[in-house]
């Protein structure tokens, strides 16, 4: 759902602004840094590095496995809770103000966040959380010195960072979302279907559709076309029905040779590769194009013969 995140973010904050009546080049700059920071909460999985470094020792899992076995332990946690989110989105505002006190309050809130996390949920919580704070900063800092507004800061922070635990409520265990209080918000993930294949298959259906909204998003706030972006080729995705006969039917816990798979039919958009930003962005509509429409014939095939 990595993507997902920084599409639904991008989406919402170019139509958003636009409805708003900004101009183009601000509604994209603040959908570009929404996006941004919608991808900042997923940097707790950072932990799992650790597993890939100990995967040699003898464990008996495999690198993925080990990653994201170490990773889960601090993943949707603090970096996903609203109440922080809400903390963070005040700092970045601050943070983004001329005045020199400000400044310093956002920057003093941002560094607090991670002793009083270490308080609350120990020592890793604590380091999850100021790599955390540092992409923050460092995002905060980088925007700035593209003519970022505080008000463009915070909008984005506000977007990014709100929207993107709603996006996990699909895939593994809900995300803490009223972190550090008690009250569990959602205790499970939404179930799509019984059947943990068509589950899936409903799940990377909404992450395509997200894509999708983002570049609809795009082109309206921009002005252009789709239409001119998209080659007759990615119907060729089709073809990849035949993947439900030949390939285990996937799951969350087993998916990587369905994502791997069906994420290859999108080079039918990249061939013959180029440079030109026009044939760049008809390689990239076409290969988003021809995943979705293998993605549906493939969850067309599977509903006949599973």
């Amino acid at each position: 759902m990595f993507v997902g995140h920084a599409c639904l973010a991008f989406a919402v904050a170019a139509l958003g602004a636009d409805r708003l009546g900004w101009s183009r080049g601000r509604s994209l700059q603040v959908a570009a840094l929404a996006a941004l920071f919608a991808a900042l909460p997923d940097v707790d999985v950072v932990y799992g590095l650790v597993g890939l470094l100990g995967s040699g020792t003898g464990a008996g899992l495999v690198p993925v496995e080990s990653f994201w076995d170490a990773g889960n332990r601090v993943h949707r946690g603090v970096t996903h809770a609203l109440p922080v989110a809400a903390v963070v989105t005040v700092a970045v505002w601050l943070v983004g103000r001329p005045e020199t006190a400000r400044r310093a309050a956002g920057v003093a809130t941002l560094a607090a966040l991670v002793p009083v996390v270490a308080a609350v949920s120990g020592g890793l919580a604590g380091a999850v959380t100021a790599v955390f704070v540092c992409c923050v900063g460092g995002l905060v800092v980088l925007a700035r010195r593209r003519g970022a507004s505080p008000r463009t800061l915070a909008s984005a922070a506000f977007v990014g960072l709100f929207t993107h635990p709603f996006g996990d409520l699909l895939t593994g265990e809900p995300p803490a979302l009223l972190y550090p209080f008690d009250p569990t918000l959602v205790a499970e993930r939404v179930v799509l279907s019984a059947d943990p294949t068509l589950h899936l298959l409903g799940a990377f259906g909404v992450e395509l559709a997200t894509v999708w909204l983002a570049l609809a998003a795009y082109f309206q706030v921009s002005g252009k076309r789709p239409t001119a972006h998209v080659d007759r080729r990615a119907v060729l995705g089709v073809a990849y029905a035949g993947a439900a006969l030949a390939l285990p039917a996937p799951t969350l816990e087993v998916s990587y040779h369905f994502v791997f798979s069906v994420l290859a039919v999108g080079f039918v958009g990249v061939a013959p590769p180029s440079l030109d930003r026009f044939r760049t962005w008809r390689a990239a509509v076409t290969a988003l194009a021809a995943i979705s429409l293998a993605a549906v014939a493939y969850a067309a095939v599977y509903l006949v013969v599973g």
